[in-house]
Formats: C-alpha cells, structure tokens, sequence
C-alpha cells in the first residue's frame, strides 16, 4: 500500500520514517562520539544517574536552540526550493560550534546522511549539496541533512526536529552505558523524559530565526579541549 494523503497509511509511513532516521543503527557514526559525555566523565562532571539526566536535559536544550533551528531552516529552504536558504543555516551551525571536535562531529555526520539520504529521500537536493560541500560553498552538517532529508520525504519540519533531539539524547546515552555506572533502565527513563520536553523545546524555537541561534555553553567548550589531549579515549568527541 502506497502513502495516502489522508487516513493511516500515511501516518504510519512518517512514524516509520522517523524511527528510521533516528535509529542507532543508522549508519551516519553516531556511535563514534560522546558528545562531551568521554570528557565529562574524566572529570567527574558525570559520575552516576542523577548527573548523567542533568548533562543530557542540557544538551537537548542547546540542541533544541543551535541544531534545532538550523533544522527548521534547512527543512523551509528546502521546501520552498531556497538553496541559498539551505546554505545559509549550514553557516549558521558550523559558525557556532567553537570547538573543532564538535565541527568534525557535525561535518561527517552530515556526509553521510547526505550520501544516504539521496538514496532514500531523493538525490537531486543531496547531490547539489554535496557538490557544494565539495566546491567548500558549504560546510555539509548534520542537522542541515536532516532538515533536507524530510522535506524531501515530505515529512513535516516536526518530524526532523524530533529525530534532531532524539540524536543529541541517544548520542549521549548509548555511550553513558559504556562509560557511566548506569543500567538501560535508568537511560530510558531519561530518554522519556527528553521525549516529553521535545514537544515544548520545538514550540519554543519554531518563530526563531538563524539569527536567533545560541550554543553558548563554555563548559562544553573547555571539555573539548580536555578530551584532544586525553592520552586514552574511546570517542573522538
């Protein structure tokens, strides 16, 4: 059965869409970082549950204001057929992350997605952006990817913000559970809770523009500098 316009069918292909797109599985690398998790463990940031809930709400926060409206952005332009729109958020997120392990996170998770995402939302886009990345028009990030890659399933803006936040989470915890003294019962009951707050941080930003974009988190920043000269690491942020 094909998508419809209206009844179930299509419904249930968008809910399958986004369990795709923000799966462990999906092939994008995710699981080679620790979003500052590695760095924050090492200095004690992190050492148990409690800590561990404070630093994931944190950063589904910041993903919300800085990669979550570069989603929104991506997903407009790419529905209005704005290129430059798309361009345009692409240098918005890669301005604001200070850290280059944090750039080099974004950047080749964003690569594969657009290589896998022509393949299953549609090549034309993806191959224009990739050229672009290519040329150095355009750095090529990971929540611009997703944004694209939505709006050209013609799935709402919703959809791709949701994968955004659920990302930043699982990024997070599936590498809690190789470095923090958690079970799985205590990461899904954080991830729950970050699945019930992803609904107001979206009616949050949705009337933000580019402009309003914020990662300010010098914590951050500072663990990133700690973890290029760890003389052991298992993530590469």
């Amino acid at each position: 059965m094909t998508p419809s316009s209206e009844g179930f069918p299509l419904s249930i292909t968008r809910a399958m869409r986004m369990m795709q797109f923000a799966d462990s599985m999906f092939p994008v690398g995710s699981f080679s970082f620790s979003n500052g998790l590695e760095s924050a463990v090492a200095q004690k940031i992190v050492k148990d549950g409690p800590s561990l809930r404070e630093f994931v709400l944190a950063a589904a926060h910041q993903g919300a204001t800085c990669d979550g409206i570069a989603v929104l952005a991506a997903h407009r332009g790419a529905s209005a057929g704005n290129f430059s729109a798309i361009v345009e958020a692409d240098h918005a997120v890669i301005e604001r992350k200070l850290n280059e392990e944090s750039r080099t996170m974004s950047t080749r998770m964003g690569k594969k997605l657009a290589e896998l995402g022509g393949r299953l939302a549609g090549a034309e886009l993806f191959e224009k952006w990739l050229a672009a990345v290519e040329s150095g028009e355009t750095p090529g990030t990971y929540p611009v990817g997703l944004g694209i890659a939505f709006a050209e399933m013609g799935s709402p803006e919703e959809d791709a913000f949701s994968v955004n936040q659920y990302g930043v989470a699982m990024t997070l915890l599936g590498a809690a559970l190789r470095i923090v003294r958690v079970d799985h019962l205590a990461t899904q009951e954080i991830l729950f809770e970050v699945n019930q707050t992803a609904g107001d941080e979206y009616a949050a930003v949705r009337e933000y523009g580019l402009e309003d974009m914020s990662n300010f988190a010098p914590m951050i920043d500072i663990l990133a500098a700690v973890h290029v000269k760890a003389h052991v690491r298992m993530f590469m942020n």
